[in-house]
């Protein structure tokens, strides 16, 4: 589960990368309907995750949630099929 949590950090900053490149392009106005909000709470979702410990009850439904918010990352080559829900 570590290696799907840094991965969607990374794309996560890849992305806010990316956003941060298109407002200084075209101005901040292209983003108000960006996905920057949810890219935050799935960032927020992983770094609960990264310090929740395993025997939490938790764990199992956030790791779940995290695999299948991974999925929209499929296509990048260092996914890793094994992350699959």
């Amino acid at each position: 589960m570590d290696d799907l949590v840094e991965f969607l950090i990374a794309r996560i900053s890849d992305d806010h990368h990316a956003y941060a490149y298109v407002a200084g392009t075209l101005g901040a106005g292209a983003l108000l309907d960006s996905h920057l909000p949810m890219l935050d709470l799935i960032e927020q979702l992983a770094n609960d995750c990264k310090a929740m410990d395993a025997s939490d009850s938790r764990s199992a439904g956030l790791a779940h949630a995290l695999r299948i918010l991974g999925q929209s990352y499929a296509e990048h080559p260092a996914y890793q099929q094994e992350w699959r829900p």
